[in-house]
């Protein structure tokens, strides 16, 4: 099984972060940290070659060559694949892309 290099952009770590700092301030610290830590244990899910994911519908990001992965039924994931490297360009929740 091959593995592809991932490299995450700013935006969407931040984006991560964000929703993490929201369950945080909820009083939820412990599952702040579990969120963060599933996610980048999802990102890393992407390096397999074998797998690619359908374009995004959203039509900018369709613009930009843009692949699309739910995660956990809230939330979008875009990257951009390429023949050695994945990178996760954005985090954003599945209701504002409707």
């Amino acid at each position: 099984m091959g593995k592809r290099k991932i490299t995450i952009l700013q935006t969407a770590a931040t984006a991560v972060a964000k929703v993490s700092f929201y369950i945080e301030s909820q009083g939820m610290p412990s599952t702040a940290k579990k969120f963060v830590d599933e996610a980048f244990d999802f990102f890393e899910t992407l390096a397999d070659e074998r797998i690619e994911h359908k374009p995004c519908t959203n039509q900018r990001w369709k613009d930009l060559n843009y692949r699309c992965v739910p995660y956990k039924e809230k939330y979008v994931i875009a990257y951009l694949s390429l023949q050695k490297e994945i990178v996760i360009c954005d985090f954003v929740s599945a209701k504002l892309l409707k």
